[in-house]
């Protein structure tokens, strides 16, 4: 049973939160009204997600991120805000965010991407596709060499097309665990945590590209 952490300074939207994922069957293990006590929960109950909205008191979603990132880098982050910059959303995923939603998304989806984050699912929208191409062009961090192989390579092009693992393998006629084992070897030469942290570094790098 997947377990959530939720950190808004709004007590509200802590509250819906915590129905709207209690409905779909999660089980909350702690809230946070600011980013360090939402760090310090997080290190003591270790969810399996977090949700942590950007603009909280003390410590900011940005620098929680971070931090939480660096203690747990196993434990996926969905970065939630008021505010859709580009620069904002790139942050988040740097800093080690697997998503990243505003809040004019439905509650629906806030569940069904913390669902799918728990899975290894890669959650990137067409809009912030766009951001990190644009991104890749302007930061000097594109590279001709590429550490991966060429089916590493055309496997996690197709995660990046949104292909679960069981589709990846029937797209390449291979099994599931072959795809699980060019996954991880892609987040060894990647030091990427997870899918959307490959994708996102492998973007970076043009070794892949979002379509």
């Amino acid at each position: 049973m997947t377990t959530v952490l939720i950190a808004d300074d709004h007590q509200l939207l802590r509250q819906a939160l915590r129905r709207a994922f209690e409905d779909a069957g999660l089980v909350i293990v702690g809230e946070a009204a600011n980013g360090e006590e939402a760090v310090r929960l997080a290190t003591s109950v270790h969810p399996d997600v977090a949700v942590i909205d950007v603009s909280m008191p003390v410590l900011d979603g940005i620098q929680a991120t971070r931090m939480m990132h660096s203690a747990m880098p196993d434990m996926p982050i969905v970065v939630l805000t008021m505010h859709g910059e580009d620069r904002v959303r790139l942050d988040a995923l740097e800093v080690g965010a697997s998503a990243f939603l505003t809040k004019d998304c439905s509650m629906q989806e806030v569940v069904a991407t913390v669902v799918a984050i728990a899975a290894g699912e890669v959650m990137l929208s067409p809009e912030l596709a766009s951001s990190m191409l644009s991104e890749m062009a302007t930061d000097g961090s594109r590279s001709d060499l590429s550490p991966l192989t060429p089916r590493e390579a055309e496997t996690l092009q197709l995660v990046a097309d949104g292909l679960s693992t069981s589709e990846v393998a029937a797209r390449l006629f291979i099994s599931a665990k072959t795809v699980k084992n060019h996954l991880a070897s892609v987040y060894a030469k990647l030091d990427a945590r997870d899918r959307t942290q490959a994708v996102l570094a492998a973007v970076k790098s043009g070794i892949i590209r979002l379509r």
